[in-house]
């Protein structure tokens, strides 16, 4: 039988977002995650919230430990319980998941959504951005910025940047001056009133 790891391409394997999805990708993990930041970290907190099966909460907390996002420790001795507590690795992925909330209510209007981000001493919504540390700028223009081989990049992941380079120096034909002029336009500033 092949594996699927056998089928990724070793640059696919050493992509940090290859190696994330296989830490948080799954359904139920990311919901875990979502609950543990808002407070939970009992199981059956977990299984209250959420609704999932014992056998999958207990799989899917096994590897929250074992991947270092959940440190399970003990809150009750008799008989032993115990907890899972996000760890600093684990509070590391808040931006992630308030980024990936903020990505699927972009698509909702206002009165369809079902939980918000909102500033907890003014209740006032907020509108989550990723932005650059140094500049400030926004990072959701891909014209502006792009990834690229890093320093410790395989010879094939830097083959797969030098041909994406290759392919976007190259002048656009009609049909892709046609398909890309909309975009452009929806991102032109709004002019000044």
């Amino acid at each position: 039988m092949v594996t699927l790891a056998s089928r990724i391409r070793l640059e696919d394997r050493e992509c940090p977002l290859s190696t994330t999805v296989q830490h948080v990708g799954e359904w139920w993990t990311l919901l875990i995650l979502h609950d543990a930041f808002d407070g939970c970290t009992r199981f059956d907190q977990f299984q209250e919230s959420l609704g999932i099966s014992s056998s999958m909460l207990t799989t899917r907390l096994r590897a929250l430990v074992a991947d270092g996002l959940l440190e399970r420790r003990p809150y009750q001795t008799n008989p032993v319980r115990h907890e899972y507590v996000l760890t600093d690795l684990g509070r590391s992925l808040r931006p992630v998941i308030v980024a990936l909330a903020a990505w699927g209510n972009s698509r909702l209007a206002p009165e369809e959504r079902s939980m918000i981000l909102v500033d907890a001493q003014t209740g006032e919504e907020v509108e989550p951005v990723v932005v650059d540390a140094l500049t400030g700028r926004r990072l959701d223009d891909s014209d502006a910025y792009s990834f690229t081989a890093g320093p410790a990049a395989s010879d094939g992941m830097r083959a797969r940047y030098t041909r994406q380079l290759q392919v976007s120096e190259q002048p656009a034909g009609p049909a892709d001056r046609a398909h890309s002029a909309p975009m452009a336009a929806h991102h032109q500033p709004a002019a000044a009133g």
